[in-house]
């Protein structure tokens, strides 16, 4: 039997070689009127096999965004599943932005959709939210763990209005963000050369505040369109900058849908990432 390497390890080898950089899939409504397409299945599909097309072959994260897919019900979930199976077979790693926190059964039931070898929605990893407690993810941490998937866990986010739980103060006097993050290192102990559940931490933050050596990836929203750049990446992550995933969506999508304009961003976010990141 084959041994199944774990996703940390894949994305590690991928930033190594394709270098430091997810790209979001996020067909906003606008984004599809800026590419000339209609608000439609049709202009969605388009849009999704145009950026797939594009840099899975070249980018080491590809991140759609299940919510524009979702807004066009039963077809859009069709071309998300297509835009997956594309994405993971041109040798990009997919990360699904999901979100998703739940309890019990129904968080099982999210781990199956996304972390099942067998569903149509398998991705190399998946977005989570802790706050209704760690403990409520561990289905999808422990299905992850048996497919070789990962998780990225909401810590500190890029939005303003996340301070006022993530940085609230927990029983122990701890920010409950730093809760998170201890819960995740203990995830990742011995891991090596990362560990597979990884935090989300905006690249946004005017200060961390807390200890983000979880030995995981850091998934850096908000580089580009949402005001930070590469240079931010050593401001906010110190000295574990060389474990940061820089994520960019708008940044390189305005581009399209010219598909070498979009492989030339996100070279260029890549390679100011890279700099970014050797320089910590």
């Amino acid at each position: 039997m084959t041994a199944i390497t774990p996703f940390g390890a894949r994305l590690h080898e991928a930033l190594r070689t394709r270098g430091p950089l997810c790209v979001g899939i996020d067909p906003h409504a606008s984004l599809l009127k800026d590419w000339g397409l209609d608000d439609d299945v049709a202009g969605l599909e388009r849009f999704s096999r145009t950026t797939v097309e594009a840099l899975a072959d070249r980018v080491a994260v590809l991140k759609p965004q299940s919510a524009f897919f979702e807004r066009f019900g039963s077809r859009g979930v069709a071309v998300l599943e297509k835009t997956v199976e594309e994405a993971r077979a041109a040798g990009a790693l997919v990360l699904m932005d999901a979100k998703r926190g739940d309890i019990g059964s129904t968080m099982g039931a999210y781990a199956a959709a996304y972390l099942d070898p067998s569903s149509p929605l398998f991705s190399d990893a998946v977005t989570l939210s802790p706050y209704l407690g760690f403990g409520s993810l561990r289905p999808a941490l422990d299905a992850a763990a048996a497919s070789g998937a990962g998780v990225f866990v909401l810590a500190l986010t890029s939005n303003a209005e996340g301070a006022e739980v993530q940085r609230a103060t927990a029983a122990d006097g701890r920010p409950l963000a730093q809760v998170m993050l201890d819960h995740m290192a203990a995830e990742n102990v011995d891991a090596w050369p990362l560990g597979s559940v990884g935090a989300v931490v905006g690249a946004t933050l005017a200060d961390a505040g807390v200890n983000l050596a979880i030995n995981g990836p850091l998934l850096a929203p908000g580089i580009g369109a949402q005001g930070a750049t590469p240079a931010d990446v050593p401001r906010v992550f110190g000295s574990v900058a060389g474990n940061v995933v820089p994520s960019v969506s708008r940044g390189v999508l305005r581009h399209g849908p010219d598909a070498a304009a979009l492989r030339e961003s996100a070279a260029r976010f890549a390679e100011e990432c890279r700099a970014a990141v050797s320089g910590a």
